[in-house]
């Protein structure tokens, strides 16, 4: 009698508990949230998934709509202006997260909410966003099509040397420093050079010696796509870009005259879904994850707690390591938020000739 008055207890004890796993579980997946994340696609966005997506959404049962857009900001400002913002959070670069931030594009946000500063590379966190990795836009190559390595952009820009076709991304940011470092500009110097009308003239008359050997990108994919295809024998590329196609392609980097920069999480304003979207941001810039994301594509971790976790085999093809470092220069925030506009319409009527 014991027996059955137990069983028929642990019976429905079992089911008390079967009813509330089920009622948590549908309270949790109700309770779940979409969170629409836009990147520049690509390797990047595929080591976004692996090391920020996949593990968030296991950990929180949140869903990641993975986005892909190519830096347009007029789509950030058309959303903003019309108060019809779809997007929680999107990948900008430095220059356009200061402009955004200036312009009202951007939530502000609380830099505690990330950890400690001083864990950040210098200039990682900022008013408007939060740097997650640090990456250089430089020379690549492919060595196959080449008989001697070209080690400049005075290289690239030496067609009887290096005949082919060359690429690069279409816009005046990096091209315009490029063809000032081309003309003999040492990398330290090109930003005060561009700032003069001088110094603008001057890298608008460089890139008239190229221009009809010039094919334009515009997806960080496409460079080595073309170099990997022979459409062109060097182009600027984003390292990470050149280094996730190494173990299939004889693309080479040369690091002299590169710009590195942070690639940014940034709250559209006005977007409706803040709280989860910062809860993500932290997540994404925790050491581990940022350990996992730099050994999927080879872009330095904005969180420097992370770099002790990388095995040294992999800092080699990262922008940060010193070697590589020494001769790029950081690109100018300030410079870009104050002569990006006219620069980039200059450009544009430029390119169209």
């Amino acid at each position: 009698m014991e027996r059955t008055i137990m069983s028929k207890s642990l019976k429905a004890a079992s089911l008390k508990f079967a009813t509330l796993a089920a009622g948590l579980a549908c309270a949790a997946q109700a309770m779940a949230v979409d969170l629409t994340v836009v990147s520049f696609g690509g390797a990047n966005k595929s080591a976004q998934i692996k090391a920020f997506y996949e593990p968030y959404q296991k950990a929180t049962g949140n869903r990641i709509v993975a986005g892909e857009y190519n830096g347009e900001m007029a789509k950030v400002k058309a959303m903003v202006d019309t108060n019809s913002v779809s997007w929680d959070l999107v990948e900008v670069e430095s220059p356009e997260l200061s402009r955004g931030c200036d312009e009202g594009l951007f939530e502000e946000l609380d830099p505690a909410q990330f950890g400690k500063t001083e864990d950040f590379v210098p200039g990682a966190i900022q008013p408007c966003g939060v740097g997650f990795f640090v990456w250089s836009t430089v020379l690549a190559y492919n060595a196959d099509k080449l008989k001697s390595a070209p080690t400049s952009w005075a290289d690239f820009w030496d067609i009887k040397k290096f005949p082919g076709k060359r690429g690069l991304r279409k816009g005046a940011k990096y091209t315009l420093e490029f063809a000032l470092m081309a003309d003999g500009v040492a990398p330290k110097d090109v930003y005060g050079v561009l700032a003069t009308k001088e110094g603008q003239d001057r890298a608008f008359k460089k890139l008239d010696e190229i221009k009809s050997s010039i094919q334009w990108w515009e997806a960080g994919a496409q460079p080595p796509q073309y170099l990997a295809s022979g459409d062109v024998v060097m182009s600027s590329a984003y390292n990470g870009r050149i280094a996730a196609v190494q173990k299939e392609s004889n693309l080479k980097v040369v690091w002299n005259g590169g710009i590195y920069d942070f690639d940014a999480w940034a709250i559209p304003k006005g977007a409706k879904k803040r709280e989860e979207t910062l809860k993500f941001i932290a997540f994404s810039v925790q050491p581990q994850q940022q350990k996992t994301y730099s050994e999927n594509i080879a872009y330095g971790p904005a969180n420097k707690q992370a770099v002790p976790l990388l095995d040294k085999a992999l800092l080699k093809d990262m922008p940060t390591t010193p070697e590589n470092i020494q001769n790029q220069v950081a690109m100018d925030v300030t410079f870009w938020a104050d002569y990006g506009e006219q620069l980039e319409q200059r450009f544009n009527a430029w390119a169209a000739r």
